[in-house]
């Protein structure tokens, strides 16, 4: 069968950035430039012109950015994206016969050669770009085709001058003739983001740890740690979860697991009586506490992140309300969490192969969307790895379709391959193996291939060099010199970092236990 259209004769390969065909989007943020690669050839000799295509993607009206030719048909431009949401671009070229006219024209005037007929021939593509031009672009176009029409009569030198000066060339390139131009058949994505999401600095900090060593801390305790947590130079305060803790199979102080009467549990352990995800630790204060604190926050010019751990104590209501979302064993028990040799009876995994995994879906979009009510923006998921790849796609998407402005970090110590997925469906940003590079080989490498690979188009690092459960054994034995090295690295490697506080700025380095 013969193609629809067969003489569109320049071929475009290898477009870059671009993320596994296509399949994924590139990430950038509000006012930054997208450079644009491709390779562009023809048959035989002619001259080639081609542009990037680029819109919003809800948008119809494509915009252009020329390209322009570096070595070996490699073909290069750029374009600057400057609002908040979804982009698309790809590739268009042509033969440029007018160009081609010109280079030809000007080689055989230098070689002495007869050009009355080539003349005619410039002045016809001339009065065809006419056609294709506006108002004024349009007069002058007739005006160059006919005096090149006439252009046998007059002085040779005149003549050239007129037909090959640069504002001829400049209003030929502007009107092409791109009747059988070639575009690429796949739309690239770009997805764009806030320049939070690109640059920022973060301070953990756990809120009941806030008040005296006695009382248990509350919001209007953490307020009076914003001024501190600002003059440090932190944009983002982020909180472990806030919600209520279970009581079954609670652990006791340090993961010990037997609890003694008075400890509080371990905060991923989430959901009591007193609620699930969208509720407040009572301790902690009410939902207009934490609205208060929020807002003060702002004040200090600090969002507010809060951890998105979907996961469930045992008293959880989502546990007796919807036990089909729960794994059950044989014995019709629910599956407790479980690393072997390691078990966390105290928490329950989310089944993703539920039946009923659509309403699923939808509760735990909810539960981000009630926090976005509440004037959050920022979330650090935890162990986002160990949740279904489609699930984080479609939440991902669906939520910054309404909320351009949200910003994911993944937490996720896991794998390369594993980690790079993440980033390509939609987490904004992630943690990175920086707590275990410690030498200069080690630091070079790994962010060589950050940020020299295609890895830096959809992976943003976002290094740390503690953790509430990660003391590195450079800190555990360097002293406060291991402390200040490693902070320096983290804010100068990356653009976005992150400390566990206040027990990175004290130095505390003593390990629960070895290992």
């Amino acid at each position: 069968m013969l193609p629809s259209e067969g003489r569109q004769r320049v071929q475009i390969e290898k477009i870059s950035p671009e993320i596994d065909g296509g399949r994924f989007p590139i990430k950038r943020v509000v006012g930054e430039k997208v450079y644009v690669e491709a390779d562009l050839f023809c048959d035989g000799h002619d001259m080639i012109a081609g542009v990037i295509l680029y819109r919003e993607e809800a948008s119809q009206q494509w915009l252009e950015a020329p390209l322009s030719p570096l070595t070996n048909d490699r073909w290069q431009g750029e374009f600057t994206v400057s609002q908040l949401g979804s982009y698309v671009y790809t590739i268009r070229a042509w033969v440029d016969h007018f160009l081609s006219w010109r280079r030809d024209i000007i080689k055989k005037i230098e070689a002495g050669q007869d050009v009355s007929i080539d003349w005619l021939i410039g002045a016809e593509l001339i009065e065809q770009a006419s056609q294709r031009a506006f108002a004024n672009d349009a007069e002058q176009l007739k005006n160059f085709a006919e005096k090149v029409r006439l252009g046998q009569q007059e002085n040779n030198l005149l003549l050239e001058e007129k037909a090959l000066s640069e504002s001829l060339v400049a209003l030929m390139v502007k009107y092409p003739d791109r009747t059988l131009a070639t575009t690429y058949e796949i739309l690239f994505k770009i997805t764009v983001e806030r320049e939070k999401a690109r640059f920022s600095s973060w301070y953990e900090m756990f809120p009941r740890s806030c008040g005296t060593p006695e009382q248990h801390g509350t919001f209007a305790d953490c307020i009076t740690r914003l001024p501190y947590i600002a003059e440090m130079g932190f944009d983002v305060l982020y909180l472990p979860p806030i919600h209520p803790i279970g009581t079954t199979f609670r652990k006791g102080k340090n993961n010990t697991t037997v609890a003694e009467p008075n400890d509080v549990g371990v905060p991923w352990g989430i959901g009591s009586l007193e609620g699930g995800h969208k509720a407040i630790h009572p301790k902690l204060g009410t939902i207009q506490d934490f609205q208060e604190f929020v807002a003060k926050a702002a004040e200090y010019k600090i969002e507010i992140s809060l951890d998105l751990a979907y996961q469930c104590s045992p008293d959880h209501p989502y546990v007796r309300e919807n036990p089909q979302w729960f794994k059950h064993r044989p014995d019709g028990t629910i599956q407790y969490a479980e690393n072997p040799p390691k078990k966390y009876q105290d928490i329950y995994p989310i089944d993703f192969e539920t039946e009923d995994w659509k309403n699923l879906w939808e509760e735990l979009k909810s539960v981000v969307l009630f926090w976005i009510e509440q004037g959050i923006r920022i979330f650090r998921v935890d162990n986002p790895h160990t949740k279904a790849f489609p699930f984080w796609e479609w939440m991902i998407g669906e939520v910054k379709q309404a909320y351009p402005e949200a910003i994911f970090l993944s937490e996720s110590f896991t794998r390369p391959k594993v980690m790079y997925r993440l980033g390509k469906i939609g987490f904004t940003n992630s943690y990175t193996y920086f707590t275990w590079r410690n030498t200069k080989w080690e630091l070079t490498e790994y962010f060589t291939e950050l940020t020299q690979t295609e890895v830096r188009e959809f992976f943003r690092p976002n290094v740390w060099p503690n953790t509430p459960d990660i003391l590195h054994a450079f800190l555990q034995y360097g002293g406060r010199p291991a402390f200040m090295l490693r902070l320096v690295l983290a804010a100068t490697l990356a653009a976005n970092y992150g400390i566990y506080g206040p027990a990175f700025e004290v130095c505390e380095n003593r390990p629960i236990r070895e290992g």
